[in-house]
């Protein structure tokens, strides 16, 4: 990684402009996410975490998916506004999927009773983590990336194109590629609105 760790997440953005001209190795982007799955923490360390990502052909896949399921919802209305944005996100690399096994919070939930209610808001919480890292991961190789949320809408078909276990229940799509246009800029609110501390 070039760049310390203070750098890469004031530098993470949302990217929408993306094509698939990178020069990050397939197995680099694989070594990113492992690595990611691998030490981001989660609840009673349940590594609930599950990831998948599709690059070329099953890329373009997901999004031609996505595209038709949100014409079908859509319906007559007008879609050139949303066919754009599939666009941009298909312009991309690839695309990683987050996931989280529900059998495992399942189990937690009958071994822990007390602490139930709480296992699948940790669990999204894991996965917000997951998410976190993987996006700056791929931010240290100068890729852009966005996250999205079409589930559940796209969930039944991802399913089943990729035979994906029936126990697990997607989160979030981050599509990812080489920046082709930069984000504006950020507004901040006060920091001293947001951070207390106390002695």
């Amino acid at each position: 990684m070039s760049k310390d760790f203070y750098s890469v997440l004031k530098e993470r953005r949302t990217y929408y402009g993306i094509n698939k001209e990178v020069s990050v190795s397939d197995e680099r982007i694989k070594e990113i996410v492992e690595f990611a799955v691998k030490y981001t923490p989660s609840a009673f360390n349940s590594q609930t975490s599950r990831v998948v990502v599709l690059t070329a052909e099953a890329h373009d896949k997901l999004w031609d998916i996505t595209t038709a399921a949100l014409k079908k919802a859509v319906g007559e209305g007008d879609f050139s506004g949303t066919q754009q944005k599939m666009d941009s996100f298909k312009a991309g690399y690839g695309t990683v999927l987050f996931f989280e096994d529900e059998s495992i919070i399942k189990s937690l939930q009958e071994q822990f009773t007390l602490y139930a209610d709480n296992f699948p808001i940790w669990s999204h919480q894991a996965s917000g983590m997951h998410q976190l890292v993987v996006w700056s991961g791929l931010e240290a190789e100068g890729l852009g990336a966005s996250l999205q949320h079409y589930n559940p809408l796209i969930d039944d078909e991802v399913t089943n194109e990729w035979n994906i276990p029936s126990n697990w229940k997607l989160i979030a799509q981050m599509p990812f590629g080489n920046p082709t246009a930069q984000p504006g800029d950020k507004e901040f609110k006060p920091i001293e609105e947001r951070v207390k501390f106390f002695k």
